[in-house]
């Protein structure tokens, strides 16, 4: 037995999934915790990390190990291979800004989309360097190397402090806004408009979905790695048709598809994914944590909250939630907040909150959905992932939004699993098939009508 090693390095925890590199079948698995908030010093990543990798039994009988990781965040290092400032992550919306001054710099919202697949929001790494030229220039003269979560991670497992060892892979460099995922180089007059200067900064070196970019100091190999969305992907073994929605921190809609996306609108993210072609992906910056402040704001249980959704009927008598609790990211309001429309006395209870908490959650990525097929990506099946798609409510109250069926594969973590098969495919030198295990299969009646109340409030609050 050839055993691999999958990491999820992400913005609340740290997940380690040991597996048999032909079958998938897991040896062993353990977890550990991330500090909360959208500015970071990485060493907590680190350390946190260590001591999951000694809990998981470590890595003397594994092979190869790969890292998926919270996409765009800013990792600054100094020419020694210091961190310079805490790392700002994708949540952190401070430099919405910036993000707008290089898109008009390159030329708009449609020629920088050409450039990089994507027209820059808070979230890209772009965004958050010129934040840091703008806010902390001494700072910012300092930055020898930019690196993005995973790519750091996967720099520190060689225990070499040698920037010029840093690699990552076109999932991840997609995400940065000075990278092009159609000829897989930077573009690096973006990163100078970002940066104040065109000298010198060392950036990850791109490695091949199935290639290794280094190795620990006990000889194990380290795949290139993944952007978090591009590892579910190819965790789940994604194809083309497929569209992945992901509850998790954030909520994302994604597919692996044949053919690139510029979208000038910005709602469509064009990046790469890990098997050498792309992933078109819309965001949400509010997902998992709605229901988190549906349990606090009724004091009940994640169970109770489902319970409570499912007994009140489908657009909770007329009440409606924008979940913008912290800011959005698409549709581009970083400065918003969340609105609860629509009340009066027959929905001011416990059963229409709930429900309209999670039906205000899953309406946006409905429209996220929506935006993918206007760009022409093909929409076979929707699957349903993350913490959240373990909620019976969410599940049922999916189907009914999209208006079809959803299927929902067990519950895993397809980061740390995709980071996996992504090392054995390097290892074993073809892409494994794996076993899901059952997947369960949602259809409940659609309730369009639920869509039409939330994009009216959506629109009524544009500018707020």
């Amino acid at each position: 037995m050839r055993l691999v090693a999958g990491i999820d390095s992400s913005t609340q925890s740290v997940k380690v999934v040991i597996r048999d590199a032909q079958s998938g079948d897991l040896i062993r698995e353990a977890r550990g915790s991330h500090p909360d908030g959208t500015e970071v010093d990485p060493r907590h990543w680190w350390d946190a990390l260590q001591k999951t990798l000694k809990d998981v039994g470590g890595l003397s009988d594994v092979e190869a190990i790969s890292v998926g990781g919270q996409q765009h965040g800013l990792v600054a290092l100094d020419g020694d291979g210091e961190v310079i400032r805490p790392a700002l992550l994708w949540n952190d919306t401070r430099s919405a800004k910036q993000a707008e001054e290089i898109n008009k710099e390159v030329g708009g919202n449609q020629k920088i989309a050409d450039a990089t697949g994507s027209v820059l929001v808070a979230a890209f790494t772009a965004s958050k360097v010129r934040w840091v030229a703008d806010n902390e220039p001494e700072n910012a003269k300092r930055i020898a190397a930019i690196a993005l979560p995973h790519d750091w991670v996967s720099w520190k497992l060689q225990e070499k402090n040698d920037l010029n060892l840093l690699f990552t892979d076109r999932s991840e460099a997609s995400g940065t806004g000075y990278f092009n995922p159609v000829t897989s180089q930077y573009d690096r007059s973006i990163l100078a408009k970002a940066l104040g200067s065109d000298r010198d900064v060392i950036l990850p070196r791109i490695v091949a979905g199935n290639e290794f970019g280094g190795q620990t100091p006990s000889g194990v190999k380290i795949g290139a790695g993944a952007g978090d969305n591009a590892a579910a992907a190819f965790g789940l073994q994604a194809k083309p048709g497929d569209v992945i929605v992901s509850l998790g921190t954030s909520g994302t809609a994604f597919s692996v598809s044949a053919t690139p996306t510029h979208d000038g609108s910005a709602a469509v993210a064009g990046f790469a994914d890990v098997s050498g072609i792309y992933l078109p992906l819309v965001c949400t910056l509010n997902a998992a944590r709605i229901l988190d402040a549906a349990t606090h704001i009724l004091n009940v249980s994640f169970d109770r909250l489902s319970d409570l959704a499912l007994s009140a009927p489908a657009g909770a008598n007329g009440l409606s939630l924008l979940p913008y609790f912290e800011g959005e990211r698409t549709p581009n309001r970083p400065d918003a907040t969340g609105v609860l429309g629509g009340m009066k006395l027959e929905n001011s209870n416990p059963e229409c909150i709930a429900r309209a908490m999670i039906e205000g959650m899953l309406c946006g990525l409905v429209d996220a959905v929506d935006s993918l097929t206007q760009l022409g990506v093909a929409v076979n099946r929707i699957l349903l992932i993350g913490g959240a798609a373990k909620n019976p409510a969410v599940s049922q109250i999916a189907s009914a939004l999209f208006g079809r069926e959803v299927l929902v594969p067990p519950a895993g973590e397809y980061v740390a699993n995709g980071a996996a098969r992504q090392a054995a495919w390097a290892l074993l030198g073809d892409q494994p098939t794996w076993n899901l295990g059952e997947v369960t299969h949602i259809q409940s009646k659609p309730t369009p009508e639920v869509m039409d109340h939330y994009r009216a409030l959506r629109d009524r609050t544009q500018g707020w």
